[in-house]
Formats: structure tokens, C-alpha cells, sequence
């Protein structure tokens, strides 16, 4: 049945009986998420009693930032039906340009700098996808390479140190402020205006409706181009504060920052319960699906499982989740 259909039907039960019959399903794509992740604390702290210590959840939170902040703008480029595959390579040019920047540039100059250089970046492989009409798939993929040649290039392969002038970033890096890691508050912070932007804005609106009917806009007047051009620009940009995060944790600009993580981060998008047709998801479901990952990682770490065997283990549980989330369709009547 379609969606239409299925809005006429239930409203007409509504006006017909007064009340909405309850679905089922409906209610497992909104709070499915939310299930999997009590689940998996429930697992977790019956592995371990250290697991809900403060030390440990702040630990996931500050581990899982910079993913995190990455899954902001992937899940606004996966709502119009994209995909962008650079976010782990960008993530790694902002690292070291981050690390080159702040030894010639006062630090907020030199961060805006890094924010703009992800920020072009996404608005190169927007400008093939959304002006020219190419596979998202191909221009991130392509930028993806080029990104972290460019990084490699820039850092001769070697890691660049802070240094004295990076030590404010290093010190934001390692610091708390209310008992919670400062990366963690900025991607909580950048979560808090993701929400705002996607659900109260025209901006955000009109994303979801690109993703859900891209041709019924473009017939409204829509300027689709440009909303497709500035979910890859914001994606740009996100990917480079991710990696200007990691590099004030660790106080290291690396060309390798990133490696793999765009898989992981659109892992979570979709844990989260976003579609990767387009037109579906939500912010906070993102959260929940990148805490999912983070819980899932601590959990097989505090139970000794072998690296090697974490990253089979890890595929499994992600493969189950998105099952059990898309496996809700069954139930839709």
C-alpha cells in the first residue's frame, strides 16, 4: 500500500471511529532505535559492571565525536538520496591542514580556514552530482582518493605534531567542561542544531522532500541543485571539524585520520533508521545509531574480544540491526 493510501485509510478510521488504530510497525521505525540501544546497555552491563561507571560512558562519547559529527552531514546528503564516501578522507585533510594552519595562523583563523577547505571539498562533488548530474557514489569515491592523496601529500605520509601553537586546540581536546569530554559536548552542541535546522527550518523540510519525491519539487520551483549542492558542502565542512577533533585529541595531524570511518558512519546513519532511499531519518535516531556503534565497540573491548575478531563480530551486529529495523515493514498494515 502506498504512503498516500495508507494516510487516506487511517484517516478515515479516524474521522469514521474517533480514534487511530494503533500500528505497530509505525511505532517500531520510530523508537526500533531506541530498543536496540537499551538492548545493547542491558548486554553491556551484564558483560560488565564497569560499563556504566562515568569514566567508561565518557570514554565512548569522546571516542565516538568524531564519527558522530561526520554522521550529521551524512545524514542530511543520505536524506536526498545520496551517499558521500569522502567523509573519512576529508576527515583526514582537515587533520593535517589543521596541524600545518596553526603554526602560521592565529587558531580561530586557521579552524575556519580548515572548515572552508572541507566545506570546497563537498562543494566540488556537489557541484559533478547535484549541477552535472553524475553518481554520488563515483564523485565521492573519487574524492575520496584525492582527499587523502592530497593529505598524504601535504604531510609527506608522516605525522605533523601541534606543537606550542596548537597547544590551545590540544588542551580543548583533553578537557571537560561539566564532567563531559569538550568534543563530546561540540557534537552534542552540533547534534542540537542539526535537530533545529532539519525539523523547523525550510532548509531542512525541503531536504526530506528532495529525498522523497525529488521530482514533485523540482516541479514546485524548487531549486533542487541547490539543496543537493548544500548537503555535500555541509558534509565537507562536518568532515572537517571531525578530524580537527581528532587532531585536538591526540594532538597529531595524520594522513591516516579517518581511514574506514565513512563505512562506520554510514553504518550508523542507517542504524538509525535512515533510508538509504531517501526522505527518511531522523537527528536524534542518527545519535542513538552512532552510540549504538560506540556502545558495541566498548563492549566487545571490555570483554577481551581480539581486534581481529571485533571487526567480524561488528558486522554481524550491524547487518542484525539494520534487519530488525527495515524488518518493521512486515509489520505495516
Amino acid at each position: 500500500m502506498s504512503e498516500n493510501a495508507t494516510t487516506i485509510t487511517e484517516t478515515a478510521g479516524k474521522e469514521a471511529g474517533g480514534r487511530r488504530k494503533f500500528s505497530f510497525g509505525k511505532a517500531f521505525r520510530h523508537y526500533g532505535t531506541f530498543g536496540i540501544f537499551i538492548l545493547l546497555i542491558l548486554v553491556a552491563q551484564a558483560q560488565s559492571d564497569a560499563f556504566l561507571t562515568e569514566r567508561n560512558i565518557m570514554n565512548v562519547l569522546r571516542q565516538m565525536s568524531g564519527i558522530g559529527v561526520m554522521a550529521i552531514g551524512m545524514l542530511f546528503v543520505i536524506l536526498t538520496r545520496g551517499i558521500d564516501l569522502s567523509v573519512g578522507s576529508i576527515a583526514a585533510l582537515g587533520s593535517v591542514a589543521t596541524a600545518i594552519l596553526v603554526k602560521d595562523y592565529p587558531l580561530p583563523v586557521a579552524l575556519a580556514m580548515v572548515v572552508g577547505l572541507g566545506a570546497f571539498c563537498g562543494l566540488i562533488s556537489g557541484i559533478f552530482i547535484a549541477l552535472f548530474r553524475l553518481p554520488a557514489f563515483v564523485i565521492t569515491l573519487a574524492m575520496m582518493t584525492g582527499a587523502r592523496g592530497f593529505a598524504l601529500i601535504l604531510s609527506n605520509g608522516q605525522p605533523i605534531t601541534l606543537g606550542a601553537p596548537g597547544k590551545a586546540l590540544q588542551t580543548f581536546g583533553t578537557s571537560f567542561t561539566l564532567g563531559v569530554p569538550n568534543p563530546a559536548l561540540l557534537m552534542i552542541g552540533l547534534f542540537a542544531l542539526a535537530f533545529l535546522v532539519l525539523n523547523y527550518s525550510r532548509f531542512g523540510r525541503l531536504v526530506k522532500a528532495i529525498g522523497s519525491n525529488e521530482e514533485a519539487v523540482r516541479l514546485s520551483g524548487i531549486p533542487v541543485p541547490f539543496y543537493v549542492l548544500a548537503v555535500y558542502v555541509i558534509s565537507g565542512a562536518l568532515a572537517a571539524v571531525a578530524g580537527v577533533l581528532v587532531t585536538s585529541r591526540s594532538g597529531v595531524g595524520s594522513a591516516s585520520v579517518g581511514a574506514g570511518n565513512e563505512l562506520d558512519v554510514i553504518a550508523a546513519v542507517v542504524i538509525g533508521g535512515a533510508s538509504l532511499m531517501g526522505g527518511r531519518g531522523g537527528v536524534i535516531n542518527t545519535f542513538i545509531g552512532v552510540m549504538i556503534l560506540g556502545v558495541i565497540g566498548n563492549i566487545m573491548n571490555l570483554a577481551g574480544v581480539p581486534g581481529y575478531h571485533q571487526q567480524v563480530y561488528l558486522g554481524v551486529i550491524i547487518v542484525a540491526a539494520v534487519l530488525i529495523q527495515n524488518g518493521s515493514s512486515l509489520f505495516r498494515r
